[in-house]
């Protein structure tokens, strides 16, 4: 389900939209006892999404894409790995609806081949890389992060790629580069909601250069040791894990420095519900629902505890020194 704020035309997904998966049995039991009603529709819905979770693709049906075990302090956690077709198929990519199922529906139309990506702005060797390239500037390693939306729910996903900061030295940003943007791909023809009024495209997201510098900050090409599915952000994407997923660009087409701090598509849409830096904070609470507690898709049960949020999503030791000082309600 999705509601409309104020009078500008974009939706979010409320609440009762974040679900677990793997519990399609009970749902299919207590739609049995609900239907005809608003909440046996509901179920319905969530059943459709779970149907398809049932068909998506597995490792190796994407060409191969592996990776070195990371070094990185932090890089590797130890949590159970979310599920594949879990992982694949509830996705929030706007460019293909605002459905969680939407992206693995329609995202087969996204071309990914020829790819260009074009670093510029204030670099000392600013340069277009076609995609091959681009995969090729650094060894890729895997990297186990949790992802985490800001609607309260998460995954664990052994990611494929390499620090952002290989290619930033690479391009050399000059003194006065303070930020460092990502534009996404905005192709109607092949991105069927691009045009839509749920957001300013192309999207466009932002790091401060230090978080950006920080070895957890993943230029991603791959996930479960193969390429990237369009649905999750083929053929090029941002994961920065202690951030909300939607700092994590997908379909990157453009990197640029710059010295001023860029206006991000969220932030544009909504500036009092997503702030710039969008931190995992669970003492900042989004204005319509509670950021403390989250669910782990396709873990819980239908009537399971929620997890309690972690500070920059577990991940403080490595990056809270990049806010000391900072007040993070202010800067949330």
């Amino acid at each position: 389900m999705l509601i409309k704020t104020g009078n500008s035309g974009f939706t979010h997904s409320i609440p009762s939209d974040i679900t677990p998966q793997g519990v399609y049995q009970q749902r299919r039991e207590l739609m049995k006892l609900l239907a005809g009603g608003a909440a046996g529709a509901a179920l319905a819905s969530w059943a459709g999404r779970e149907a398809l979770a049932q068909g998506a693709g597995k490792p190796g049906k994407l060409a191969a894409l592996p990776g070195a075990k990371s070094a990185v302090a932090g890089a590797v956690t130890m949590e159970k790995v979310t599920d594949y077709k879990d992982a694949s198929t509830y996705n929030n990519f706007y460019e293909f609806g605002t459905d969680k199922g939407d992206p693995a529906k329609n995202a087969h139309t996204l071309v990914t081949k020829p790819w260009t990506v074009a670093v510029e702005g204030l670099v000392k060797q600013p340069r277009t890389y076609a995609i091959e390239d681009l995969i090729k500037l650094s060894a890729q390693e895997e990297r186990i992060y949790r992802l985490r939306c800001v609607e309260g729910w998460s995954m664990v996903i052994p990611w494929v790629g390499y620090s952002l900061a290989d290619l930033i030295k690479k391009v050399e940003p000059l003194g006065n580069a303070k930020y460092v943007e990502f534009i996404t791909q905005a192709d109607p023809k092949t991105m069927p909601f691009v045009g839509s009024r749920v957001l300013d495209w192309p999207y466009v997201e932002a790091l401060r250069m230090d978080e950006a510098m920080n070895p957890l900050t993943l230029l991603t090409f791959g996930m479960y040791g193969e390429v990237l599915p369009n649905q999750s952000g083929a053929p090029v994407r941002l994961v920065v894990p202690w951030k909300y997923g939607f700092k994590s660009g997908k379909s990157i087409v453009k990197i640029r420095f710059t010295d001023k701090e860029p206006r991000t598509a969220w932030n544009k849409a909504a500036a009092n519900e997503y702030g710039f830096y969008s931190n995992v904070n669970p003492a900042v609470d989004h204005p319509r629902w509670s950021q403390a507690t989250e669910r782990r898709i396709g873990e819980d049960g239908l009537f399971a505890k929620k997890r309690k949020t972690l500070m920059f999503n577990g991940y403080e030791a490595q990056v809270g020194q990049l806010y000391a000082g900072m007040d993070l309600k202010k800067f949330f």
